[in-house]
C-alpha cells in the first residue's frame, strides 16, 4: 500500500513530521502550502529534498512545477483543473493529479498522470463525501494507482484499500501519528 503524508505547517512543524515519516519509510511526501511565496515554498521544499535524499521516499510539490525543478523534487502533484500532466511529463519524473469525479481520474490517465488522489472518500472538515462505492468504480477505471484521501483513519484505510485504492493520501492521520 502506497502511503501519502500531504503536508500541512498550520497544522503541524512538517519538517519533523516529514523526518519522522521517512524514517518510517512513507513513500511520498507532497509539499501543499498554497500560501507561501516562491522562497518559502523552495526553503521548505529543499529541506524535505534533502532529508529524503538516499531513501526510496519520493517528495511532490503542490501545483508548482518551478518550484519543484529548482528543489530537485521528484514530482509535482497538479489540481484537476490545472497544467495538463502531458506538458509537465517531459520536465519531472512524477505526476500526480487531484481528482473528484470518475471523469477526473479518467482525464488525468490520457494526459499522463503516474497516479491519481481521489476523495474526498470519508467526512472530513469542509467537503462532502463521496463514498467508498465512488472510489470503487475510480479503482476500476484507469489503470493508474488511485490513492483514497479525505477522512482517513487507521481504522478506515483499509477499507479504502479494500475498494481497490492502490494506497491512501492523507493529512491529519500523518500528522497525528
Amino acid at each position: 500500500m502506497t502511503r501519502c503524508y500531504i503536508t500541512d505547517r498550520k497544522r503541524a512543524d512538517v519538517v519533523g513530521t516529514s523526518r519522522r515519516l521517512i524514517g518510517d519509510g512513507i513513500d511520498m511526501i507532497q509539499i501543499r502550502e498554497k500560501d507561501l511565496e516562491a522562497a518559502e515554498l523552495l526553503d521548505l521544499a529543499g529541506k524535505i529534498v534533502a532529508l529524503a535524499r538516499g531513501t526510496h521516499t519520493r517528495v511532490l510539490v503542490n501545483d508548482r512545477l518551478d518550484v519543484a525543478l529548482a528543489a530537485g523534487a521528484h514530482g509535482v502533484h497538479l489540481p484537476s483543473d490545472g497544467l495538463p500532466a502531458h506538458l509537465v511529463r517531459p520536465l519531472i519524473d512524477l505526476v500526480g493529479v487531484s481528482t473528484h469525479t470518475i471523469d477526473d481520474v479518467r482525464s488525468a490517465e490520457r494526459d499522463g498522470a503516474d497516479f491519481v488522489v481521489f476523495g474526498p472518500v470519508f467526512d472530513t472538515p469542509g467537503k462532502r463525501p463521496i463514498g467508498l462505492n465512488a472510489l470503487k468504480d475510480a479503482c476500476r477505471a484507469v489503470r493508474i494507482p488511485v490513492l483514497a484521501i479525505g477522512g482517513l483513519t487507521p481504522d478506515n484505510a483499509a477499507l479504502a484499500v479494500g475498494a481497490g485504492a492502490a494506497g491512501i493520501a492523507a493529512i491529519r492521520m500523518f500528522q497525528r501519528s
